[in-house]
């Protein structure tokens, strides 16, 4: 089929919350063992991106607020380098996430730009090379390569699919606080050594075992847990009150995400996270529900339709030879 010389697309770039989020012991390399299940949530940023081979790599990112140093252009110049490619290309980023809540907006953006540029481009870029490209990024983006419902392991790159539970609404409610996440780390005084670990795994194993009988969200509620809550809820206890009021509007379940300032809670039913919503003037609230691996991959399948083919993954592009 001819190819056009210049090829747009809009993307899906959606937000992440931890289901459970436990923090290990210290490695030699300065970076702590996590064990997490990540989710991915209807939240979500919007990436307009138009490419046009060239001779000379071009690129642009047009947000606002513009973001210093923005993961996109270093996601970017990555895939291009794994390609071979030169190419000039603009990106429009529609920014729906709010920055610095534990959501993975960063993260999502990066990975958005792995998945869309080869099927712009018309080349075949393997999973595990995405995998490789991701994990240079960020710990979190090599997650937004799949959606859906995720174990993370190590730095949280090493990830398997997860049983996935019904969908669930929810209500998120981020702060106007930024919360350092290394700070945050040094602050839960994890050792080098593992002498207390069997707390820590046993009750993620009993919170796997709870999703995986496809149980409803009320039943986690005493094995959702975040380890960062402790530190920051100490340093931040506005974080914990907002966490407090989602249980008391009925949340079955309510976790603050990654370290933070985001808190989620899931509800009953749609109706009963739109109207908890309401009670939270001083603070962004959004309702939100889960987003399975499945329509996760249909989102990317729509948005790129003129250019790639449907049931692959990636998406594999419709000018690749």
């Amino acid at each position: 089929m001819p190819v056009p010389s210049v090829r747009a697309a809009r993307v899906p770039a959606l937000a992440k919350i931890n289901l459970t989020l436990k923090v290990l012991h210290k490695r030699p390399d300065n970076y702590h063992e996590l064990r997490t299940v990540f989710q991915t949530i209807s939240l979500g940023d919007w990436i307009d991106v138009e490419y046009r081979p060239a001779k000379t790599t071009r690129l642009h990112v047009d947000c606002n607020p513009e973001i210093p140093d923005n993961i996109i252009l270093r996601a970017a110049n990555a895939v291009l380098h794994e390609m071979r490619l030169k190419a000039e290309v603009h990106f429009h980023l529609r920014k729906r996430i709010p920055m610095g809540g534990g959501l993975g907006g960063g993260s999502s953006n990066a990975a958005a730009v792995l998945l869309a540029l080869p099927a712009l481009a018309g080349k075949r870029v393997p999973i595990d090379t995405l995998t490789r490209i991701a994990a240079t990024l960020g710990s979190d983006v090599p997650f937004f390569l799949c959606g859906g419902t995720a174990l993370g392991l190590s730095r949280g790159e090493e990830l398997y699919p997860f049983p996935e539970p019904g969908v669930s609404h929810g209500v998120l409610v981020t702060p106007r606080i930024h919360v350092s996440t290394p700070l945050a780390f040094r602050r839960l005084r994890r050792h080098l050594t593992i002498p207390h670990n069997s707390r820590i795994i046993n009750s993620f194993q009993s919170f796997s075992w709870e999703v995986g009988d496809n149980l409803p969200a009320a039943s986690w509620r005493e094995f959702c847990q975040n380890d960062f809550e402790e530190v920051v809820f100490r340093q931040h206890p506005e974080i914990q009150r907002l966490k407090k009021k989602l249980i008391s509007s009925g949340a079955s379940v309510a976790l603050m995400t990654g370290s933070g300032s985001a808190v989620f809670g899931f509800f009953p039913n749609r109706p009963d996270a739109v109207a908890a919503a309401q009670v939270f003037p001083d603070a962004e609230s959004v309702v939100f529900r889960t987003v399975k691996r499945a329509r996760y991959r249909s989102l990317w399948w729509e948005s790129l339709e003129a250019h790639a083919l449907d049931h692959t993954w990636p998406p594999l592009s419709r000018y690749a030879e």
